[in-house]
């Protein structure tokens, strides 16, 4: 079988390193290019040393490379130009850019229905967050109230994160209504974070965090605490990969790495 082909938009920045060596690491992909905002080259030297793959500031690139996958790590208002001209051409996208709105999700449902292709789209691709969640939706159906501490680092756009967003709402789903709140007084309420289903979100950014989350549920006489910890970007990998590999086998848009696990 021959090796997918990709290309990593945002190939330049933390994350998008990491995927350029996950993608030449892995035997069943194959790096064919390279495009970042801050190309001043046209071509990426490939980590092992063994050859180069051709890199561009912008996106003409995808005309030059027959790509089977775009694999995009960058910020948010650059993805959604380089969806629309990566289904266009019949491209498969992972997406591990944060921050896109519920428009954004939308029109890339629509972007893989009308072109057939595949999205695979996650708030998280580290495989501990994503049974993190599962089992916080688990707990959820057996305890009544709950709150979300999440940490991350100083440069991360959105807050809270749509990791947590996601956790609380998944968490209100399973048990099937809301959580209940302790009773919040006039000079309290400002300091109890966003409230999304009846979970109270803190959102803590600083340096030397890299991305946390803690899940602390209460019941009568006890509490349960479900945390998952990122200790660097090598931690995306397994999940991005595996989202590489299924995408060309999937011509649909699927939201969350769940899917894909069948969690």
């Amino acid at each position: 079988m021959e090796p997918i082909r990709v290309i990593v938009h945002g190939a330049l920045g933390k994350l998008g390193r990491e995927v350029v060596n996950g993608i030449c690491s892995e035997s069943e992909t194959q790096l064919v290019g390279a495009i970042d905002l801050k190309a001043s080259k046209n071509s990426l030297p490939l980590p092992d040393g063994s050859g180069e793959v051709p890199m561009s500031a912008d996106l003409s690139l995808l005309d030059k490379c027959q790509a089977e996958v775009l694999v995009d790590s960058t910020v948010a208002k650059a993805t959604m130009p380089a969806a629309r001209l990566a289904t266009e051409k019949g491209i498969n996208l992972v997406i591990a850019t944060t921050g896109l709105s519920v428009d954004d999700r939308n029109e890339l449902e629509r972007l893989a229905a009308a072109n057939k292709v595949g999205i695979v789209m996650a708030p998280n691709f580290a495989l501990g967050a994503v049974l993190m969640m599962h089992l916080a939706g688990i707990a959820a159906k057996y305890m009544d109230y709950a709150e979300i501490i999440e940490l991350h680092h100083d440069q991360k756009a959105d807050a809270p994160s749509g990791t947590a967003r996601l956790t609380a709402s998944a968490m209100a789903e399973a048990r099937g209504k809301p959580f209940s709140r302790p009773p919040e007084g006039e000079q309290t309420s400002k300091s109890r974070g966003e409230n999304v289903e009846g979970v109270s979100i803190h959102a803590v950014r600083l340096p030397g965090l890299m991305a946390h989350q803690e899940v602390i549920l209460g019941v009568a006489g006890q509490t349960l605490i479900i945390r998952h910890d990122t200790i660097n970007r090598e931690c995306y990998l397994p999940g991005i990969i595996m989202a590489v590999k299924e995408v060309v086998k999937r011509p649909r848009f699927i939201y969350g790495l769940d899917a894909l696990l069948n969690l």
